[in-house]
């Protein structure tokens, strides 16, 4: 099928190629990974660990220089068919400035993680125009659902999904093909006004986040509503809200309530329960593929392009 979307998609990579693993982020060791690399290799592909496994300056998995160094690399290795992302926590969006990222604009490979490596995807995104995926990352295999997993490696061999999830309550129904973007709301929101700021423009925006207060997130989805953000869209998915915390004195509404109201009044389908973000079933989302969204009073049936 022709992919509509102006974002150019990676090649598929096949078995027996190698991807590169690498942290932008927290750091971890190589036994943490061993289970990862396994599971991997049971796909058929081939993990080359890059530098920063195993590095540690503080919390961070080596010096900005040092994982920086080791994503220009994994780029411009043309034997690294695709890049996966250790871990997030914090660090990704240090690199952004740090990393020349022409050679993905000839040979896009695919860049694979989620949470904190929302800052690659909305550079890739927005800045270089080619597909990238959002999706679990190694830290997380161990505890993640086989369709988890087969999503990752299935699209990477050009097998692209298709999703049907439960309806929620504050679903609202439509239909609408659109280019998907977005991932982790506390990183989007942190890259207001940068060269990564999200363009939401007749987009789909998917949404998820972790451990924040459920105060802040209302902060969040009103700075997209006064940037003028949310309005731009056609449609929008929700994924994990994943252990929101309170106050002592409770916020009222819980992460999905917050969210809804801030979209009620537009007129464009939003679908919640969608199985990707902080969930042990954190499904491959390719960001920057145009999808069919068809949010329904039964279901939710969202199909890559």
């Amino acid at each position: 099928m022709e992919i509509k979307a102006n974002k150019k998609r990676p090649a598929t990579i096949e078995r027996g190629d190698k991807i590169g693993i690498l942290s932008t982020a927290r750091k971890i060791t190589q036994s943490e990974l061993a289970p990862a690399l396994k599971t991997i290799e049971e796909f058929g592909f081939v993990p080359i660990l890059g530098k920063s496994i195993g590095a540690e300056d503080h919390q961070f998995a080596g010096t900005e220089a040092i994982r920086a160094k080791n994503l220009q690399d994994f780029i411009d290795d043309p034997e690294i068919k695709a890049i996966l992302c250790a871990r997030g926590g914090y660090g990704t969006a240090q690199l952004l400035d740090k990393v020349d990222f022409s050679a993905l604009k000839q040979n896009p490979k695919w860049i694979i993680g989620y949470s904190d490596i929302t800052a690659l995807h909305l550079h890739l995104n927005k800045t270089l125009n080619i597909q990238s995926m959002h999706a679990s990352m190694p830290l997380n295999f161990k505890d993640n659902s086989t369709i988890a997993l087969s999503s990752i490696f299935l699209s990477i061999q050009g097998v692209y999904p298709e999703y049907n999830f439960p309806a929620h309550p504050l679903n609202k129904t439509g239909s609408i093909e659109a280019e998907l973007i977005g991932g982790n709301l506390s990183v989007i929101y942190s890259l207001q006004g940068g060269m990564a700021e999200i363009d939401c423009k007749d987009k789909i925006l998917f949404l998820e986040d972790l451990d924040e207060y459920l105060y802040h997130i209302d902060r969040m989805m009103l700075n997209l509503k006064l940037s003028g953000k949310l309005q731009q869209l056609e449609g929008m998915i929700i994924g994990g809200m994943t252990d929101m915390n309170d106050n002592a004195i409770p916020f009222g509404r819980d992460a999905e309530r917050i969210i809804s109201d801030y979209v009620k009044d537009y007129d464009y389908p939003v679908a919640f329960n969608c199985p990707a973000g902080h969930i042990d079933d954190n499904r491959a989302l390719i960001m920057g593929s145009e999808i069919q969204l068809r949010v329904k009073n039964s279901k939710t049936k969202l199909k890559f392009l």
